[in-house]
């Protein structure tokens, strides 16, 4: 767990995505956190219990053609 102080947020709060970045994989596209969540450049985030969470769309956005 988190051995930061302050400590970082956990998986289950709302602001899970300010925990400390410990691995980083820009060409790949994600990045883990500290609380063990992983967050993708997409915004879609995955969670310590194999749950997903969908990427935020704005309005106006498009998914690309054939990713």
């Amino acid at each position: 767990m988190c051995q930061h102080h302050p400590h970082c947020p956990s998986a289950e709060d709302q602001d899970r995505e300010a925990a400390v970045v410990v691995a980083a994989y820009p060409a790949q596209g994600w990045s883990l956190l500290c609380n063990r969540v992983v967050i993708f450049e997409d915004t879609g985030k995955l969670l310590p219990d194999g749950s997903a969470i969908a990427p935020r769309r704005t309005p106006g956005s498009k998914a690309r053609a054939g990713a």
